[in-house]
């Protein structure tokens, strides 16, 4: 359940559009729910619903390291009982399960994420979170931010393959730049586009570093480095090809934007 949800929810009782008895037996489905094993006992994963109503965010999936039974389950108890649901790092077996089981569900391929859109309306106020990526090779990291994004409320837009070896490219897009109210940037190689970026721009730069390039770049650690040791003051960074966390950065940050605006 959403912040709005639970509003639309007590808006209604003291309307009389719904009694005292109908709201707690809407709330008493909340909190933690257990997801057994055939046996009845052992629980695989407890499900947190509330965690929308305390962090504005709800639970998402996790796909990998999972069965494509846990995660089919998981997402059918979460579209029970919040409306939908985002599942990440999704093999192309468990989304065609998901898209089998919920035809209505947003499948991307690139991105691996697999979303079923809630019923509750994007949260008032939020200003668009761009994605910026310096290559098409980040694409997938970009994409999984870009969605996660747009799951938890947020309009977002997309800016690719933009990176430094070719800067003109970003700076044609200055009008684009200047009403993103936060900005994800993601980067592999070298990783200088967060930086670049944090100078030219006053909105909060979330940056990504990818595991994109030759020996040296290990992995993303000498993109992770650079963007840590970001000349350009208040850049924030996240873990190697973590869009995901990139998104929930963006939206925390996006969401206080709104409330003091």
């Amino acid at each position: 359940m959403s912040p709005a949800e639970l509003h639309r929810l007590l808006a209604a009782v003291a309307e009389g559009g719904a009694t005292v008895e109908e709201a707690a037996r809407r709330l008493a489905g909340l909190g933690t729910e257990h997801v057994a094993g055939e046996d009845g006992v052992a629980a695989w994963a407890r499900l947190d619903h509330h965690r929308g109503l305390r962090v504005g965010m709800p639970e998402v999936v996790f796909g990998q390291g999972k069965t494509t039974l846990q995660v089919v389950e998981i997402c059918a108890r979460l579209a029970a009982r919040d409306g939908g649901f985002l599942a990440t790092r999704v093999t192309p077996a468990t989304a065609a399960t998901l898209r089998e089981r919920f035809p209505a569900v947003e499948v991307n391929d690139l991105a691996r994420t697999v979303w079923l859109a809630g019923t509750a309306p994007p949260p008032a106020g939020l200003g668009p979170v761009l994605v910026a990526s310096a290559g098409t090779a980040d694409m997938p990291v970009a994409e999984e931010a870009a969605v996660s994004a747009a799951a938890f409320g947020n309009p977002v837009e997309r800016l690719y393959d933009v990176g430094v070896a070719g800067i003109h490219r970003l700076l044609a897009h200055e009008e684009t730049l200047r009403r993103a109210a936060v900005i994800i940037v993601v980067a592999g190689m070298e990783g200088a586009l967060p930086s670049v970026v944090g100078g030219l721009v006053a909105a909060p730069v979330v940056a990504v570093p990818t595991s994109v390039g030759y020996g040296a770049s290990f992995g993303g650690v000498a993109a992770l480095l650079s963007m840590l040791n970001s000349c350009a003051a208040g850049v924030t960074v996240v873990n190697i090809d973590n869009g995901f966390g990139a998104a929930c950065a963006a939206t925390r940050i996006n969401g206080l934007r709104a409330r003091v605006s």
